[in-house]
């Protein structure tokens, strides 16, 4: 059965207001990482005690009215349990692993992406009472590769704390943290361009090699400066620094608080990863006034319209990761940065009316209850 939900949240409002005793949501399992999952772990267990709703990270908690199960678990038997005592079961699902099957990603990589493929399916299949895809994209990819959703589904955009990440409150830019250990000033002689991703590293660090390609064209035109966050292997670090023709800097994996100044300090954000299923890190940059620039692919064209940054057609098959069109992409991130003010504001504005913790929150909060 499919079921898309539009109904209001007059339900949620009239909980609120008449105090009813609700809900204790159990998040599960509890995933720490900078990005990704993890990062929306904060923000939904946020946004959820914002509202006095009781958070729990116990599938044997004894008084649970709802589990969301954040993609997937090795804790099947847990799930089952809760499932028998009555318990819905809300999956949140992300994309499928698919790049281990294009090209050598290692062994161990391979085989977890597998299995993690397999348990996705098997708790969609068999113990979800209910489903949200992160965006449409992600919905179409799960129905075609899978099959149809057996039980009610709906899409939920992932989404930002609007008063975390802003843009910056001086026009210039400028920040005035005493990180030394960050860039968090927008460079007055150049052009920075962004890329953020929990790892480049491995059989992952194809948009790490259009990136340092785009930021070399670019600096045919502009002065470019490419700044890297995420992990990436130092060889190919090395290799990149000692080869590229643009000037490029790496800072490593940072501490998730410093994400929206280095989002402040850039005027460019460019989306490296292929068929993403709904990036955070594009809508954190949104969030900051960060246009976007990014392939056609996955999500990105849900996330971002023309007045907040360009996606550009990817230029061959990026399901077998064929080489993409540079130049298209170039051609776009020229017309951003000699145009750069209503694209800010397009992309703070989008984020605004779309992409806010509270509205997220509150969607989800509206599927649990239908």
């Amino acid at each position: 059965m499919k079921l898309i939900h539009h109904s209001s949240l007059i339900t949620i409002h009239f909980l609120y207001e008449y105090n009813t005793p609700m809900t204790r949501i159990c998040i599960y399992p509890r995933v720490e990482s900078m990005g990704g999952v993890g990062s929306f772990r904060l923000k939904f267990a946020e946004g959820l005690k914002s509202r006095d709703i009781e958070i729990s990270y116990d599938l044997n908690d004894p008084h649970l009215d709802f589990i969301l199960v954040l993609a997937g678990t090795k804790n099947l038997l847990g799930l089952y349990r809760a499932r028998k005592r009555g318990i819905p079961i809300i999956q949140r699902l992300d994309g499928i692993n698919w790049v281990q099957r294009i090209r050598w990603t290692g062994f161990h990589y391979h085989l977890r992406a597998e299995y993690g493929n397999a348990n996705l399916a098997f708790i969609r299949r068999f113990l979800a009472d209910k489903v949200v895809y992160q965006s449409e994209f992600t919905h179409q990819w799960w129905e075609d590769w899978y099959g149809e959703t057996r039980v009610p589904y709906t899409v939920i955009h992932n989404a930002v704390d609007l008063n975390v990440y802003k843009p910056a409150p001086r026009s210039d830019g400028f920040s005035h943290s005493k990180r030394a250990e960050v860039l968090t000033t927008r460079p007055p002689d150049k052009y920075r361009l962004l890329l953020v991703e929990g790892s480049l590293a491995g059989g992952l660090d194809s948009g790490l090699r259009w990136a340092v390609e785009l930021a070399e064209k670019l600096s045919k035109v502009f002065p470019i400066e490419l700044l890297v966050v995420g992990r990436v292997d130092e060889a190919r670090k090395k290799e990149i620094l000692s080869k590229a023709n643009a000037e490029v800097k790496f800072l490593g994996v940072v501490p998730r608080e410093v994400i929206p100044e280095i989002d402040r300090s850039a005027h460019l954000y460019f989306s490296a990863e292929v068929n993403p299923p709904c990036p955070n890190a594009v809508i954190e940059a949104l969030a900051c006034g960060l246009p976007v620039l990014g392939f056609d692919t996955g999500s990105l064209t849900e996330l971002v319209p023309p007045t907040a940054g360009k996606t550009v057609p990817y230029g061959g098959d990026q399901w077998k990761l064929e080489e993409p069109d540079i130049s298209a992409l170039t051609e776009a991130a020229a017309k951003i940065l000699t145009n750069l003010a209503p694209y800010r504001a397009g992309a703070r504005q989008h984020a605004e009316e779309n992409l806010g913790l509270e509205q997220m929150v509150d969607k989800y909060l509206e599927f649990l209850l239908s």
